[in-house]
């Protein structure tokens, strides 16, 4: 009896310790084990010697998941597919960029993602595809670039100086060299002619000062003269008006005397016509009569 007794004890024991832990581990998966994950695809055109599967996502140096899958890309092979495994919640947005970057001297490397907006949308797959993150050339990438390029830079440097200093080159430096020395003697002579020139300028702009002078001057003279013909003009005016009026009287007082002397001449007229019909009437007392003869113009009568 007391043998089952602790065989009940242990069995109860048994399936309450099964019991806890099936418990246990079912919240364990439920709520503090399980981490979701977000999958995102990166094509990298560099090499990724020194990425493996499992190798560390880091976002701003936080790891916040892991390099899942690595494969050449089937549709390009001159770049490499990463699948990415990132914690959900992560802000991978549409500006994030992914890099490749080296642990110091080792060799290892990870991928960095980096963002520069925070306003910046969440990235979301389109149409059921995995979203892609795009990348950025690591700094070995770049450096290795840069000095490719100063290579060939360098070398068609030295090519164009190689070509620079060549002996028909250096006959034409020579020969520059010469006519450059030749141009500097001409232009100082130029020089020199320049300076005699502006010296007769000088000479010529003095000339021309005096002769401005001179004109001035005999334009005062014929402004005087102007005037004096003005007053001129003005005195013959004045003489031509007394004129006009001395002629006015003349032709007055000779039309005062003409009209006397017409009246004298009707007179002397009416008088012979009288002495005309008289003769006429007695021809015989012209010769026979004696009459006084009357005192002409200015005149007196004699007694």
């Amino acid at each position: 009896m007391g043998s089952n007794a602790n065989y009940a004890v242990v069995g109860l024991f048994v399936l309450l310790f099964t019991a806890g832990t099936l418990a246990f581990a079912y919240w364990l998966a439920g709520h503090g084990g399980q981490q979701e994950y977000d999958y995102y695809q990166v094509f990298m055109t560099e090499s990724v010697a020194g990425l493996s599967t499992d190798a560390s996502v880091k976002y701003r140096g936080v790891e916040v998941g892991t390099v899942s899958e690595m494969s050449l890309d089937p549709d390009n092979p001159e770049q490499v597919r990463l699948i990415l495994k990132i914690r959900r919640g992560t802000p991978v947005k549409t500006d994030t960029r992914a890099t490749l970057k080296f642990y110091g001297i080792t060799g290892l490397a990870f991928i960095e993602l980096q963002g520069t907006s925070k306003n910046a949308p969440r990235l979301r797959p389109e149409k059921g595809k995995m979203p892609t993150i795009p990348t950025t050339p690591s700094t070995f990438t770049r450096l290795d670039e840069a000095l490719s390029e100063l290579a060939g830079k360098s070398t068609r440097a030295l090519d164009k100086i190689d070509r620079l200093l060549s002996d028909q080159n250096l006959e034409a430096v020579s020969t520059l060299l010469r006519d450059t020395r030749d141009m500097v003697h001409g232009i100082r002579r130029l020089a020199q002619g320049l300076n005699d020139k502006m010296k007769d300028l000088q000479r010529l702009i003095h000339k021309g000062i005096e002769m401005e002078e001179k004109v001035s001057s005999a334009f005062d003279d014929v402004t005087d003269a102007s005037d004096k013909v003005a007053q001129l003009s003005e005195e013959l005016r004045l003489t031509y008006v007394a004129l006009g009026q001395r002629a006015g009287q003349l032709v007055d007082e000779g039309s005062d005397m003409a009209r006397a002397l017409y009246e004298e001449l009707r007179q002397l007229l009416e008088e012979l016509q009288a002495a005309v019909e008289q003769f006429r009437a007695a021809p015989a007392d012209l010769i026979f009569t004696r009459q006084a003869i009357r005192p002409g113009p200015g005149e007196r009568e004699s007694r």
